[in-house]
């Protein structure tokens, strides 16, 4: 019987769910494909992403303009393998044995294009970087 190898899982979590990690998981999706499950979620929900955000993903060829921004579950984090934080502090569920991780990174709320692309670049990185250690 040939193992299957589990498919990864992870979840961005910011307050708003509307820049930082609707970025991190525009990133994710368009570099791991199908070979992870994305999830993203905010503490506190804002209405829609931060049009700004939208624009410097855009600039890069990766389209976040069919998502929203969703409320943060349990289910959502017990379901993830990887939970990666983004200022939402207490508001994140712990639960043990996820991986955890906390990138600080500047929110972009409010902020022009020249101030989001720094963010939007600093997460590709990390994005990178995450796919290389899962895959």
């Amino acid at each position: 019987m040939t193992d299957v190898p589990v498919k990864p899982s992870v979840l961005f979590v910011c307050v708003h769910n509307a820049g930082r990690s609707q970025m991190a998981a525009g990133f994710l999706r368009e570099i791991a494909g199908d070979r992870i499950d994305v999830r993203s979620a905010g503490s506190l929900p804002a209405d829609q992403i931060n049009p700004v955000a939208v624009e410097a993903m855009a600039e890069l060829g990766v389209d976040i303009t069919a998502e929203s921004p969703k409320v943060l579950t349990t289910e959502a984090v017990q379901a993830s393998d990887v939970v990666i934080t983004m200022g939402c502090g207490d508001a994140c569920p712990f639960f043990p044995g996820k991986r955890y991780e906390d990138w600080e990174l500047d929110d972009p709320a409010g902020q022009g294009l020249d101030a989001v692309r720094p963010i939007r670049d600093d997460i590709r990185t990390r994005i990178e970087r995450l796919v290389a250690d899962l895959i």
